[in-house]
């Protein structure tokens, strides 16, 4: 009988044991912060917007067309903030549509200043 109590004890030692020593393993790491990705950092004129607006605005924002003319980087930068409006608010291009990341792409690029870059 005292050989059946020993091995209770030492079997119950055991455990917790265990459950110490899993409890020192379960530290919760501290949280690592992500620096924001910049999402206009490289949006310029001539890799993004004129692609745009040659794909989609100059039908009728060309030469001899509607208000603005939108064919020169001049003519773009100038009505800079006309174009984001009529984009972002859906109005341009009429009869069809950009999609969010070019919307994205073109108010970028006004708010920085529309450079010619």
């Amino acid at each position: 009988m005292k050989n059946y109590s020993k091995i209770e004890k030492n079997t119950l030692l055991l455990l917790l044991c265990l459950i110490f020593a899993s409890c020192l393993t379960n530290v919760e790491e501290p949280e690592v912060e992500l620096e924001p990705v910049d999402l206009c950092a490289d949006i310029t004129y001539s890799g993004n917007v004129k692609t745009i607006i040659n794909s989609s605005c100059i039908q009728c924002h060309g030469s001899g067309g509607n208000f603005p003319n939108l064919t020169t980087y001049s003519g773009v930068s100038s009505n800079a903030t006309i174009v984001k409006n009529a984009v972002v608010s859906g109005r341009m291009p009429q009869g069809g549509s950009l999609t969010q990341e070019q919307i994205k792409a073109i108010e970028c690029w006004v708010d920085a200043g529309a450079p010619n870059n």
